[in-house]
Formats: C-alpha cells, structure tokens, sequence
C-alpha cells in the first residue's frame, strides 16, 4: 500500500516540478506546447495498450469496456464543462491573468484530470509484478506543463510561489491517496470492476486530451504537436514492448 502511495505522489509531484520551473526557467509558449504534445502522445499510449486493451484482456470481453469507456468521458465532460463554468477553462495556459476564482477551479481540474491515472497507477501494483514503467511516464510527462502553463498564469494573477507551490501539494497528495485507494479498494474486486475502472479512466483521460491538452498544445506550437505527439506515442510503446 506504501508503495501505490509512493507513485502516486511521484506522478502528482510532476506538477510541483513543472510550476517551479514555469516560475524560475523561461519558457516560451511553444515550448511549453511541445512537451504538451509530447505528453499527449504519451498518454493515448498508456490509454491503447496500458488501459483499454488490459481491460479488454481483464473483462475477456469488451462489452464492459465500452461501458466503461462511455462512462469515463461522460463523467469528464461533464466536469469539464462544471470548473470551466467555475473559471478554470484556461488552466492548462499560461496566458494570465486567471480568471477569478481559478485557483479552486484549477485544483479541481487538476484532481479531475488526475484521479483517473492515479487510481490506475494503483491498480497496476495488483499483479504484484510492480508498477508499469510506461504508465507511470506517461502521468509524470503529462503533468509536467499543466503544473508549467497555469503557474506562469497565476503568477501574472499576483500569486506568490509560496501560494502557488501550495497549490500543487495539496493536488498531489491527492494522487497519492487516489493511488492509494486504486490498490486498497480493488485488491479484491472481480476482474470485471476492475476492467470497468481501467476503461472508465481510459474513457475520462482520452477526453481529456481531446478536450484541453491537445487543442492548447496545437495553440502554442502549431503543426509540430504533429510530430511530437508521435515521437510521445513511440516512446511510451517502446516501454511498453520493453515491460
């Protein structure tokens, strides 16, 4: 169980290192576009091969999946549309300043777009054959310049790094208790919760990506999120073949 904890605060913390250097680097947008799109490769690796098909291989069906491919989405693009109605439409940019109010619609956005990929990073340690490689990289990469974009954001609010670094503590340990709760409450569950909760968080991450890291990746670095979320999506198979 300390272990699920421990990666899941590993993933989280990619937020607190991707703010600090926002705060203390310079970064241009397209560069902080790049390695969205990077991550966005990473990611719908880990949902084709890390996710989907180990809940199809799971269920020994995919007629589950599909619920819970359907579920996931729906259940983010509902809270999507809810925090950015709140003011965190713009969370993963670091154009400033944020809206009022962004700062808890921030958070929830973030807790949104993690818990899925936390619960999972848990749920990944079941097997006992240890967390995958794979996975976990594509969480640490993923966050990286959501952490980077919206603390330039807030920053330019009046933020101070104290407050901002805060921030981002608070949302990652909340990964690591999802994490901790993905290996907790499903060590015992039947192959067919667990293919459900796999494909749910494939569902909600895929959306996601559509919904805010892409379009804001392609915003910042044109035609070469192309290239790099192709160059994102080979690393994570690679690892993915090598596990």
């Amino acid at each position: 169980m300390a272990e699920a904890f421990a990666w899941g605060a590993f993933g989280g913390a990619a937020l607190i290192v991707g703010a600090l250097a926002g705060l203390w680097l310079p970064f241009s947008p397209r560069l902080v576009g790049i390695v969205m799109a990077f991550g966005a490769g990473v990611l719908i690796s880990a949902v084709a091969f890390d996710l989907v098909e180990e809940a199809v291989d799971t269920a020994n069906g995919e007629r589950g999946v599909a619920v819970g491919l359907a579920a996931g989405a729906l259940t983010f693009f509902a809270g999507d549309w809810w925090i950015d109605r709140m003011g965190g439409a713009d969370r993963k940019s670091m154009e400033g300043p944020q809206e009022e109010g962004s700062g808890l619609a921030i958070v929830l956005g973030a807790v949104l777009d993690g818990i899925p990929e936390s619960i999972v990073l848990g749920l990944t340690l079941l097997g006992g054959s240890g967390v995958s490689v794979a996975f976990v990289a594509a969480v640490f990469i993923s966050n990286l310049p959501e952490g980077l974009a919206a603390s330039i954001g807030l920053r330019a609010s009046g933020w101070t790094t104290g407050r901002i670094v805060a921030l981002w503590s608070g949302v990652t340990l909340v990964s690591a208790f999802a994490a901790l709760a993905g290996y907790a409450v499903f060590d015992s569950a039947p192959p067919t919760t667990v293919a459900f909760v796999l494909a749910f968080a494939g569902g909600a991450v895929l959306t996601m990506l559509a919904d805010t890291m892409m379009p804001e990746a392609f915003d910042k670095a044109g035609p070469l999120v192309g290239l790099f979320t192709t160059a994102g999506f080979s690393l994570a198979f690679a690892l993915h073949l090598i596990e």
